[in-house]
């Protein structure tokens, strides 16, 4: 039963002939009460031939099927031992600690981007030995929209593989920021927790970095950032960074962080084709369970040209299709793209939801956002998360950061449980779809 469902879930993402290779002779045993999945192989062969071309995939697969918490083994049939089989002596976490969709497999790209892409796989290749660390620092440049983030969380989930999630350090420059805010004074007692902050970041084995260009309006970091760096340097630990633009045009640098950042390997992400586009919108379509057209398809793809702007737009024709409980019509996709502009995509705020959802709870916008645990203000912030995860598509700790500096677990505990609550409660179920339709007549 397991193996069946498995495979239809596989089904939306892989081809028939591929899953008959890989896939049927796979012998699969869930144990739920601790959460432990056995993978067995027929022989210690195909063990090597499947971690070579389906492990990536179907690890990908699998924890979307199963979610959060289990545990993967794998084992040969032939009686050969687990060392044979391309998992690892330990039993492989199904988890990915900074976004399961980014990933190398799920990143697309043409011969336009493949030496950004293979660089970058190199970079999460490489072992614990510093002197294996062929690009450090990496820099990947790009316009908005063009994969960048993609990129560098795919190296961190690759790393994480083999390391403590928790020995990578990996977020915007924003999240950086706040463990850096308010010690810029002087002082005996803030030159100490200055330097406690500084240690914490540089315990850390690897150091990605995104939003370079947000060092504009936190000049106060890029002391840090140089500190942070030599340290890394010094001790052989892997950096990556990205910005939007170019290097050279953040000349809000310091000559300091300027100089040792172009040390590295920099590469430059360019916009997507229209087939890579495509391909996005039909990847995205699947993952959504949106029927969309290869007429309205090709629409989405000729008007927005960043993945970014695709992915808001996409939510948004989920989010309808939804409520209408049937596949989109010509006139219902021009009536959803009518005021939207192909430059912004996806008008929708995180602001225009904790509005609304305020305004149904009859509270004041600032309690949503704040830390009172009166009952109906909890759940009123619960189903404000939910509907920014739903609606815009961000990430647990943009939930927190927006939620008032909130941790990225109680986001993603607010998620589940009105996710949960909407199965079990017919009102929440309403609430949510009634406040769905007022958030998306907001953003038109």
């Amino acid at each position: 039963m397991l193996k069946k469902a498995l495979r239809q879930h596989l089904q939306q993402t892989c081809q028939e002939q591929d899953l008959r290779q890989w896939y049927d002779p796979l012998a699969i045993t869930l144990s739920t009460n601790d959460k432990r999945l056995e993978v067995q192989f027929p022989h210690s062969f195909f063990a090597q031939w499947f971690s070579a071309t389906a492990q990536v995939t179907f690890e990908s697969r699998l924890r979307e099927f199963l979610g959060d918490g289990y545990v993967l083994r794998y084992s040969s049939g032939n009686g050969g031992s687990p060392q044979a089989a391309p998992a690892p002596k330990t039993a492989r976490q199904l988890d990915y600690p900074f976004g399961a969709r980014f990933t190398f497999d799920t990143f697309l790209s043409n011969r336009k981007n493949q030496f950004p892409v293979a660089s970058a796989k190199e970079v999460a290749r490489d072992g614990r030995d510093p002197h294996d660390r062929v690009y450090n620092p990496f820099v990947v440049c790009g316009g908005n929209g063009n994969g960048k983030t993609h990129l560098l969380r795919a190296i961190a989930n690759e790393l994480s593989r083999s390391r403590d999630e928790n020995a990578i350090f990996c977020g915007p420059v924003d999240e950086l920021g706040t463990r850096f805010e308010g010690l810029s004074a002087t002082g005996a007692g803030a030159a100490q927790e200055r330097q406690q902050a500084r240690s914490r970041l540089c315990a850390h084995e690897v150091l990605v970095v995104d939003d370079l260009q947000r060092l504009r309006d936190q000049p106060f970091l890029q002391d840090e950032l140089t500190f942070a760096f030599d340290h890394f340097h010094d001790h052989g630990k892997q950096m990556v960074f990205a910005c939007s633009g170019k290097l050279a045009d953040l000349d809000f640098l310091s000559p300091k962080l300027r100089s040792r950042l172009e040390w590295g390997l920099i590469v430059e992400l360019r916009e997507p084709d229209l087939d890579v586009r495509l391909k996005f919108i039909q990847q995205q379509s699947r993952s959504r369970n949106i029927q969309l057209s290869k007429e309205h398809s090709l629409t989405l793809a000729q008007r927005f040209r960043e993945f970014r702007h695709l992915q808001g737009i996409l939510v948004k024709v989920g989010a309808y299709r939804q409520l209408v409980n049937r596949d989109i019509q010509d006139r219902e996709l021009e009536q959803i793209l009518r005021h939207t502009d192909s430059g912004k995509g996806n008008s929708l705020t995180p602001d225009a939801v904790i509005a609304a959802t305020a305004e149904q709870f009859g509270i004041p916008a600032r309690d949503i956002i704040g830390d009172k645990r009166q009952q109906h203000i909890v759940q009123a912030r619960q189903v404000a998360m939910f509907l920014c995860r739903e609606l815009l598509g961000s990430s647990f700790p943009a939930l927190g950061r927006v939620f008032g500096g909130k941790d990225h677990s109680t986001a993603m505990y607010a998620v589940r449980k009105i996710k949960q609550l909407q199965q079990s409660d017919k009102d929440m179920q309403l609430l949510v779809t009634d406040l769905k339709r007022k958030c998306l007549t907001r953003a038109e």
